[in-house]
């Protein structure tokens, strides 16, 4: 109870709700979780850096190792699947290139 007890008591009103993650306050591809009544945020899987600077890991190839390339917003080793049965694969400069081993032509 609030007021003045020679005069007039009433109820105390509750506190207001708060919900830190509403809105969120993490920015873009990021996500908001409570803890401890704080927001915390954390990039959403697939992205990187940090809230509210999260990114995809790459957007073209030179963001990229030059022995990878980049392929739906991801690092990766472009060689799987791309040279035929026997071939060797070698990344030079984002880009796989195929050829057949000493001995062998194709």
């Amino acid at each position: 109870m609030s007021g003045n007890p020679f005069v007039d008591c009433r109820p105390m009103q509750a506190p207001p709700v708060t919900q830190p993650c509403n809105p969120s306050p993490c920015g873009p591809f990021s996500q908001c979780r409570e803890v401890n009544g704080q927001a915390v945020c954390s990039c959403v899987p697939g992205y990187i850096g940090s809230p509210p600077a999260c990114r995809p890991e790459c957007m073209v190839n030179s963001d990229c190792n030059l022995n990878q390339a980049c392929s739906n917003q991801k690092c990766r080793d472009p060689c799987p699947g791309t040279c035929g049965v026997g071939a060797r694969c070698q990344v030079i400069n984002h880009n796989p290139i195929c050829s057949c081993p000493n001995g062998f032509t194709g």
